[in-house]
């Protein structure tokens, strides 16, 4: 198994601690780091690490940002990074983002993201700041209910299509897996949300419909995220949302992060379908106050609200719970 480096470190009490020092960065998969704690991480990324507790064990683990070359960020509201994104540069880390851009707003599935289109723009000001290749869209997950059709899907992703020609490559889809997850099923029935479960059947459906516009209109790279289902039949390829290719794309003249690229391997400690590489994740499950309906980081969203609450009385320590 691939380990990150470690480290001696001070804390901010003046403790020596071990420390992981990751060369990538996930921030974060298990919450919406750019959207309610960009002013903390930045803060923390001039202290020199973050806390981190781990969501099974419980357990305090430090993670050092002496090693940093390269940050993946995940949001649905990203505009709180442009005013740092001059930070990166200065301190020679590179990132991406992967922005979740779906299109729920008449079904009240993500009730605390900005309109549809100030996050359209906010992606426009990403790209003029970055790079197209440096912004993959994301519209995850793809929710089947009484109200939302395959049809309808489409007829959301075409809208979103049409604003973001020319400003980024990639849209990354992935299927809502609701049973998985029982506290999704349960917040959504409690919701009175009547969802649908994807079959084969369905999901190649909308593959071939999805690839077929794509190819008429946009030309997107389409990929899924941690599917085991082969769409390769209509040119939509597995995403490794932790994509060595895309880092050193962006990362030419990086020779240490070039040379880890090249030797990295799959990360285990991801999904069996995720084709991410290594990085180290500093996010906390029940800690994002956008209160989609269907998130599987949140227990519910009354327990990230009031975790999130907590944090504001102190955003400058060293964790985000």
């Amino acid at each position: 198994m691939m380990k990150h480096q470690t480290i001696s470190i001070s804390n901010d009490n003046g403790t020596e601690v071990l420390a992981q020092a990751p060369l990538i960065i996930s921030a974060s998969r298990a919450t919406d780091i750019p959207a309610f704690y960009a002013d903390w991480f930045f803060h923390r990324l001039d202290k020199g690490y973050v806390r981190w507790q781990n969501p099974f064990s419980g357990q305090d683990n430090y993670v050092s940002f002496g090693n940093t070359r390269f940050i993946v960020f995940w949001s649905k509201n990203p505009a709180p990074l442009l005013p740092y994104l001059s930070t990166l540069k200065e301190r020679g880390i590179g990132c991406y983002i992967q922005c979740t851009l779906n299109d729920y707003e008449a079904e009240g599935l993500e009730p605390n993201v900005p309109p549809l289109m100030q996050r359209v723009e906010t992606i426009r000001r990403l790209v003029d700041a970055l790079d197209s290749g440096a912004v993959v869209w994301r519209f995850d997950p793809l929710i089947l209910t009484d109200r939302i059709n395959i049809d309808t899907l489409l007829e959301k992703i075409a809208r979103i299509a049409d604003a973001l020609v020319g400003y980024t490559k990639n849209l990354v889809f992935s299927f809502a897996d609701i049973e998985s997850y029982k506290k999704v099923s349960h917040n959504l029935s409690k919701s009175g949300i009547n969802y649908r479960e994807w079959d084969e059947d369905s999901m190649h459906e909308f593959a071939s419909r999805l690839s077929t516009m794509n190819h008429d209109n946009w030309n997107f790279r389409l990929a899924t995220c941690a599917e085991r289902i082969d769409l390769s039949e209509y040119g939509i390829k597995h995403n490794r949302c932790i994509d060595p290719k895309l880092i050193s794309r962006l990362t030419p003249d990086d020779a240490i992060l070039q040379n880890f690229l090249y030797n990295a391997k799959t990360d285990t400690g991801q999904r069996k379908a995720c084709g991410c590489i290594l990085s180290k994740d500093i996010g906390a499950y029940n800690t994002c106050p956008h209160g989609c309906l269907y998130c599987y980081a949140n227990t519910s969203s009354a327990s990230a609200f009031a975790n999130y609450k907590e944090f504001t009385t102190n955003p400058l320590t060293d964790s985000i719970i």
